[in-house]
Order: C-alpha cells, then structure tokens, then sequence
C-alpha cells in the first residue's frame, strides 16, 4: 500500500508513461485502486476518516485471499490529497487519472470535490465510487460513476418520514410546525430546496420560521430570539461550520430550548464526529438528531467492533464506514468481472443486485444500482446523540437505540 502526496505525484509524472508501456500488457498481481480524499486543509479529519476505512477495506480483502477469480491478485491502494479547494482536487485527478494502471478509484468527499473529479474521471473512463450527495453528480450523463448515498434532493425527506411517524407514536401526536436556520453555503441551500418547494407539505409540516446566516455566525441570539416566539415543533439546522453548531446549541440551551427540550434535527454526518463531542460536551449535543448518508448498524455489529479496535477511533461513521464498504463493492464487482479490466468492472458494478457482502455494509437490506449510477432505494441514516455517542435509531431495522422525543408539558 502507498500514499501519494501532491509532491510525489508531480514528481513521478513524467516517469509514469515508461511505467505504463512496460506493464500495459502484464498480468497483474496486484489491482490497483485509487483513493482522493482531503488529507490537509480545513477537511483534512474527514480525509483521514476516509483513508482509515479503505485501508482497513483494502486490508481485509487481501488477507482474505485478494480477488480469487484473478488468481488471487491483491489490492494496491494509491492514496492521493485532494487539498483544500476545487483547483487542487482537479489536479490531483489529474494526476492519478494519467496512470493507466487505476483500475477503479474512490473519493472526493464533499460534492464540490466530487464533482471536479468526476469530470477528469470520467474523460479517462476510469470507475469512481463516492458517497458525495449531490444530485447532479448522477445526473450529467455520465457512465463511470457510482454513488451509494441518497441524493440530496432525497436524503432529508426519507430520514424526515419514518422520524416523524415515530415522534408521533411516542408523544400521541405528528409534529406539525418546522422552524429551519441555515448557513448560507451551497451545500445547505441545495439541500432546503426540495423540503421548500413542496417537500415539507408532504410530510405534513408548516414551516414558522425559514433563516438563512452567513458562516461564521457571530451573534445566534437574534435567531433564536424569533426562534422561541415561534414554538416550533421540531428545529432543522443546517450548518458547515462547527463553531456556528456550538454557537447555536448553546444559545438554543441558555433560551430553555436546548438538551432535547426541543427536537433539533441536523442533516449532517460532520454532526456524529468524536471532534464535534470534543467541542460541544455532552450536554449540549445530548438529543440532537443527525442524518447521514451511511451509519453503524446493530446487524454488522461484529464488523464494527473489529473495525474498531483496529481503526483506534471511538465510533464509526459515514466516512470510515462507505470507504470500507465501497473497497468490498468494488472487490465484489471484480469477482464478477473477472478481469482488470475497467469497462467490465463498470458494467459488474451497475449490474450489482445482492442482499449479501458489500450490501451489509450499507444500510437497507439491498445494494442496486439505478442506470446512471445512483443507488436504487438508497436508505438515510438517523442518529441520535445519547450518552456522549450518536447511535443510530433509523432504520429500524439498523436502530442501535430508540429515538427520544421530548414529550410534551
């Protein structure tokens, strides 16, 4: 296994192509698979999160035999940085996409780097995998990409349905009220979008209260204020930045609103991270309910403590464990194929349809893919904070706790 900085690879960039024409025609014993993930920079903990699950995926895979239907080639992992901004990510695809050797690659985290990548990716016809929820990086008529989240347009809606129904159970009545803060990043307003041209009516909520800030915010007070004086059932934030999570969560808690009094929803992964408990505390964070692409579940128990003990993290979340996961998509798929080749592992790929191996490391019971890429009947992940750990309570299925709704009175 090897990382690949941005130093390393333009330095061997022009001694690649000599690499390439004495190995095009070779049997491989090793399958080559990239990983672009940001690995310094603002994002640089969840690159590492990253990192860490595809490592272990690569790991596991090779000690259990390699990929048996090639004669029991292993894995080679390239890791490469894909930095701080969009530029960065765009070279960085670059460079990886010019060695022909990449059989399929995985990244790039957010959807902005995602995006970027995919459109270097796709000219090289080389098959990524991501976990980014945008919906446009499925819908631009792409042919070597594969993206195991629910869309954005989506994610929000499903996790809010089922939550909803089971507020209702617990308290004797569905909420009917919303009040929404965001920041006013593009990833949050993609994802208010679809809740507020109809989404919302759907599920049966009147929003109250729908406010937009600019990252960072320097003063919550005034939010809240409004906030308060207009009894939301249930609150949505949407935030980027974790100061503003803690400004607001203990703004919400100094106005009586905070430690599960009221319902705070935050459609996030960034939101289950050790270093968001590090920087909020239990009793800001106790009760908070997030939504992620992928989370731990009760029926992979076993993975997740052995993933565990050798990742030294404290818990497990959507980046270490879809990383995980799409190493044994992609293994899965190459069994199929049959060879390294990377318009056969597309096809295999699209052609996935299993309730077995790399499916239980996703939740819902099935793993498909719809013909652009874009996991069919993807299923959110609901977590909810309770003793220092966000657990996950939706699905049901998957639920390692019940949800806590505050009741009311």
């Amino acid at each position: 296994m090897m990382t690949i900085t941005r130093r390393a690879l333009m330095g061997s960039a022009l001694a690649m192509p000599a690499i390439i024409h004495g190995t095009a025609h070779a049997q491989p014993s090793a399958i080559k698979l990239a990983l672009l993930a940001p690995l310094s920079g603002p994002f640089a903990r969840q690159g590492e999160l990253m990192r860490l699950g595809a490592e272990l995926g690569v790991e596991d895979v090779n000690r259990n035999g390699g990929i048996k239907a090639l004669g029991g080639a292993k894995l080679d992992l390239a890791i490469a940085d894909a930095g701080a901004n969009v530029e960065q990510v765009t070279a960085a695809t670059q460079r990886l996409a010019a060695d022909r050797d990449l059989i399929a690659g995985m990244g790039a985290w957010a959807s902005s780097f995602t995006l970027a990548a995919t459109e270097v990716t796709e000219r090289a016809k080389l098959p990524w995998v991501t976990l980014s929820w945008a919906d446009s990086i499925t819908e631009r008529g792409f042919h070597y990409v594969i993206a195991t989240s629910p869309p954005s347009s989506k994610i929000i809606p499903a996790a809010l349905e089922p939550l909803l129904a089971l507020a209702g159970k617990s308290v004797g009545k569905k909420p009917g009220t919303i009040a929404c803060i965001n920041d006013d990043t593009a990833v949050n307003q993609a994802n208010m979008e679809p809740l507020r041209n109809g989404g919302f009516a759907k599920l049966g909520l009147k929003t109250v209260m729908d406010e937009n800030f600019s990252v960072p915010l320097s003063d919550a007070a005034p939010l809240i204020q409004r906030l308060r004086r207009a009894r939301p059932d249930l609150v949505l934030l949407g935030t980027t930045a974790t100061s503003d999570s803690r400004l607001l969560l203990q703004t919400l808690t100094e106005f009586g609103l905070g430690q599960g009094k009221v319902p705070v929803i935050a459609p996030s992964a960034n939101w289950g991270t050790p270093e968001m408990l590090k920087n909020m505390g239990t009793t800001y964070l106790e009760g908070v309910i997030g939504v992620a692409g992928n989370w731990s579940s009760k029926q992979q128990a076993a993975l997740n403590q052995d993933l565990l003990q050798r990742s030294k993290e404290p818990w497990l979340i959507q980046d270490t464990l879809s990383l995980y996961g799409h190493v044994q998509l992609i293994a899965d798929a190459l069994e199929r194929a049959g060879k390294a080749d990377r318009d056969a592992l597309m096809a295999a790929l699209l052609a996935t349809d299993t309730t077995e191996g790399p499916a239980k490391l996703f939740l819902g019971d099935r793993l498909r893919f719809e013909k652009n890429g874009r996991r069919a009947n993807p299923v959110p992940a609901v977590f909810q904070w309770k003793g220092g750990k966000p657990l996950t309570v939706l699905p049901e299925a998957d639920a390692e706790a019940e949800l806590s709704w505050p009741q009311p009175g």
